[in-house]
């Protein structure tokens, strides 16, 4: 069963009056928040009346009582959080978790729920991703690792291989939740076909099962949630029934696909390429400066030898645009679960 990626238009539903005179002010300490997070949380919590305490450390039980006396927390989706830090929040006082994120898989809710704590997610400009998904197909199907590395090195001829225009291709969209909506929408000005998956279909596409737009796809794009039914969405059989020289584009979660099975048929040459803005096993990778360690992801060092796999660290979503939404979404949240409304 396959689930869209997010609902709701993105804004959490402020009181109508959400001027700093009209609201208490409330304090939320804010984990994983980087600089120019941080810079955007001050704005907007002057504003919205929120006094967020940020720090760059991702929430862990050692840091915990930062939190002491805030019922709310934002934190981000790049660290995985233990329920055993969970359970420390929740002897902290903390009632809410707001991420910074769509997706929750790096927090268990149901342990979340059994020691008291609510936790909401946020929508933010699905463009961010859509735009990215967008650029990765055109680069992977125009072979532009490849040529980008020759001109680097002042090799200026031809490619001995063509690219293909988007016109000439079937795209899937496995997900259509606000950012596959709009994946849809910029593939209407290429001129292709696209086909869609979703378990609660929509207008916006041909909507197909999902044997059926992988065997016909010649690009297969994940905008889906990871969950435990989502888990290798394109496993080994899966992959193996892509049409032969098709390309898989995953800007959702790194576990939608099989990582072994990927990189079987990369290097056996059945498929044409992949472009992958996420990546199974990227938690201590993305996000960091590893030019001088060892990469312990032997699937993530495999991939990168490949002239037509394109790698980026799990960037699709940032944008100016988006992180705006993104915080004020997050300080809505808090300021809803604070004045008892659902966020």
């Amino acid at each position: 069963m396959v689930y869209s990626e997010a609902i709701g238009d993105g804004r959490a539903g402020l009181l109508a009056d959400s001027s700093p005179s009209a609201i208490q002010t409330t304090g939320i300490t804010v984990f994983g928040c980087s600089q120019d997070e941080a810079t955007v949380f001050r704005e907007l919590g002057t504003r919205l009346g929120a006094s967020p305490t940020t720090t760059e450390a991702a929430v862990c039980e050692s840091n915990v009582e930062l939190a002491r006396g805030n019922r709310c927390i934002s934190v981000s989706h790049k660290t995985r959080i233990t329920n055993s830090t969970i359970l420390a929040l929740s002897r902290a006082g903390v009632e809410y978790i707001s991420t910074r994120s769509i997706g929750y898989n790096h927090i268990d809710l149901e342990y979340a729920e059994r020691v008291g704590i609510s936790v909401g997610n946020v929508a933010y400009s699905p463009d961010s991703v859509a735009d990215y998904a967008l650029m990765l197909m055109l680069m992977v199907v125009r072979h532009a690792k490849s040529t980008i590395r020759r001109t680097d090195s002042h090799d200026y001829r031809l490619s001995e291989t063509r690219g293909k225009e988007l016109r000439d291709l079937t795209v899937g969209v496995v997900g259509t939740g606000r950012i596959g909506t709009a994946v849809i929408d910029r593939l209407r000005g290429f001129g292709c076909r696209v086909l869609a998956h979703d378990r609660r279909p929509g207008p916006c596409a041909d909507y197909v099962p999902l044997d059926e737009l992988i065997e016909q796809s010649d690009i297969v794009t994940l905008h889906t949630p990871l969950t435990a039914d989502t888990h290798h969405l394109l496993d080994r059989q899966r992959i193996e029934r892509m049409k032969p020289g098709a390309y898989i584009v995953n800007t959702g979660r790194g576990p939608l696909l099989d990582t072994e099975a990927l990189l079987s048929a990369l290097e056996s040459g059945r498929l044409g390429g992949a472009a992958l803005d996420v990546l199974e096993g990227e938690d201590g990778i993305f996000y960091a400066d590893c030019r001088n360690k060892l990469i312990e992801n032997k699937a993530l060092v495999r991939l990168q030898r490949l002239s037509n796999v394109l790698i980026s660290p799990h960037c699709a979503y940032y944008t100016d645009h988006a992180l705006n939404d993104t915080v004020e979404n997050n300080l809505i949240n808090c300021l809803n679960f604070e004045s008892g409304k659902t966020a």
